[in-house]
């Protein structure tokens, strides 16, 4: 038998979406004995549901880029083992989505697929698929400090690669974790919302790899390395801010397997080179 869940869907039934999220929901919880937790009354008492959270692997199950089911479990301090974005998966089918909030045939082959996906344990596993892909960043990072008036820009001297775009580049072995660097958060000020690569996609060097967004500004990633994306900071979809707490560490942006790395090191600037860059346009900053 399947896997039983703790299931914490998406409540948008606004939205089709949502309708689509819970109709996954019900057909999971029939199949394998799964318990669905009802956001909306977990958010207000969540006295009824804390024992089935604890024993039971908890399935989230989102609907569109709100988030609203994962953002409830990070509120809630739960440990998600396995997670669906309904929106993302209709992307990565190539099922378009319709506009009312009755499911359609479209949204039946795709609730089918994803169903299917759960019961074969085909999701991603979270605490596994960041033992395997997260890149080993070093325990402290040692950083030139530069200021000017009250913000201080920070910069990694050692082990980080970087291009004239602001954007950084960690490479161990064939892998590589990739952020923007301080004086991108800077000039941005209160980032806002965070716009991943997709998994799996493939980005050229100085490709686009994703969005940050503040009041300000929309700052496109432009990718150091060249590489297949194997996973994202999904935290900052929550928290967005990570990225100005420090772009470095907590705030980084997504993970590669690296193409052709000894081409793409030509066109990168280690700390000597960059620092300079950077200083530059730190005397140049405007608020």
């Amino acid at each position: 038998m399947s896997k039983s869940y703790a299931i914490l869907p998406c409540n948008g039934l606004d939205k089709l979406a949502g309708s689509l999220s819970r109709e996954i929901a019900l057909r999971i919880a029939e199949q394998t004995g799964s318990e669905i937790i009802c956001p909306t009354f977990y958010r207000v008492s969540d006295v009824l549901y804390n024992k089935v959270a604890a024993e039971k692997p908890l399935l989230v199950i989102d609907g569109c880029g709100t988030r609203c089911a994962g953002k409830l479990a990070t509120e809630k301090a739960l440990k998600v083992a396995a997670k669906i974005n309904v929106a993302e998966e209709s992307k990565k089918y190539n099922i378009k989505l319709g506009s009312s909030l009755r499911l359609g045939e479209n949204e039946l082959r795709l609730c089918d697929l994803l169903v299917n996906n759960i019961l074969k344990d085909e999701l991603e596993d979270k605490a596994g698929q960041e033992v395997k892909d997260t890149v080993l960043m070093p325990a402290e990072i040692d950083y030139e400090i530069y200021q000017k008036d009250k913000f201080v820009f920070r910069l990694p001297k050692e082990g980080f690669y970087f291009n004239e775009n602001d954007c950084w580049a960690y490479v161990v072995g064939n892998k590589a974790r990739i952020g923007v660097t301080d004086y991108v958060q800077k000039s941005l000020s209160d980032i806002m919302f965070f716009t991943p690569p997709e998994i799996g996609s493939e980005i050229e060097q100085f490709g686009e790899a994703g969005a940050i967004e503040s009041g300000k500004a929309v700052f496109e990633i432009i990718c150091p390395v060249s590489g297949v994306v194997t996973a994202i900071n999904d935290e900052l979809l929550d928290y967005p801010e990570y990225i100005n707490d420090n772009p470095y560490e907590k705030g980084w942006i997504a993970e590669l397997e690296l193409t052709d790395f000894e081409s793409d090191k030509e066109l990168l600037l280690q700390f000597e080179e960059y620092v300079k860059i950077m200083k530059r346009k730190v005397d140049e900053f405007h608020v």
